[in-house]
């Protein structure tokens, strides 16, 4: 854990344009997750401003390496071995630094280790499919896994999910969180998806696909793709002669 101060005041709203809109019918189960009334605005409270808090000591020495952190020994999952890795920032392109990212995802196949899963691909016994890293004071994580594949689901009669790796991030409070789906770049699934579809600015789309990192290859083991991600950020503080502030 750490002492150091915190950021502190109100975060920007967010904007409901850049955002997908709750009820999307192409995309079924928003039909009955979307909000059946209108939404409303609230100041956020202080403990979505000042809370959670992570430290290094709460992540193990495998939890972001997930090509080591479910295999048996003497053995490794199968698939294309790669790295992930990018920058936490904030809106106003400031590092979010000790940022709690958890990662899940399909194996190679397309297949995900859930007891209700249903697609015929085979589970790899050395994959486990999730793990877990924290920013470091740029803001910067990475980690190992294995590159996901496609997988049908029962949206419509032939939709497929594009490979993508699903990021959980907290960062300086509970009203920055973010959810999100990171894609690859050259994936011709990714724009066929009615999920994607769902999104209505193209700009917005292209910042879940990470491109292709040849500089940060490991030679001869593994490819590397760059997700930079970007939270809420901090409106500053009222000063007399800018009272209105961010």
């Amino acid at each position: 854990m750490t002492n150091e101060k915190r950021n502190q005041g109100a975060f920007f709203p967010r904007d409901r344009n850049w955002q997908p809109p709750a009820l999307t019918p192409p995309y079924k189960t928003s039909v009955l997750r979307s909000p059946q009334k209108a939404l409303l605005s609230l100041d956020n409270t202080l403990s979505e401003m000042t809370g959670p808090v992570f430290g290094h000591n709460i992540i193990g020495d495998l939890d972001n390496d997930l090509i080591l952190n479910f295999a048996k020994d003497g053995e490794l999952p199968i698939g294309e071995r790669i790295v992930v890795h990018g920058r936490v920032i904030d809106e106003r392109g400031l590092p979010v630094k000790g940022a709690l990212l958890e990662f899940w995802q399909a194996n190679a196949g397309g297949r995900y280790r859930h007891k209700k899963e249903t697609y015929l691909a085979p589970l790899d016994p050395n994959f486990g499919g999730c793990g877990r890293t924290i920013s470091d004071e740029d803001g910067y994580y990475y980690f190992r896994t294995i590159k996901p594949g496609p997988y049908p689901w029962p949206n419509g009669v032939n939709d497929w999910r594009p490979a993508h790796i699903h990021f959980s991030i907290f960062g300086d409070g509970f009203a920055q969180r973010l959810i999100t789906q990171m894609y690859f770049e050259g994936d011709p699934l990714i724009w066929k998806c009615p999920i994607v579809q769902a999104i209505p600015s193209e700009e917005a789309v292209k910042q879940l696909i990470a491109p292709l990192d040849m500089g940060n290859t490991i030679p001869m083991d593994s490819l590397a793709y760059k997700f930079d991600i970007v939270l809420r950020g901090r409106r500053s503080t009222m000063f007399d002669n800018r009272r209105e502030g961010n």
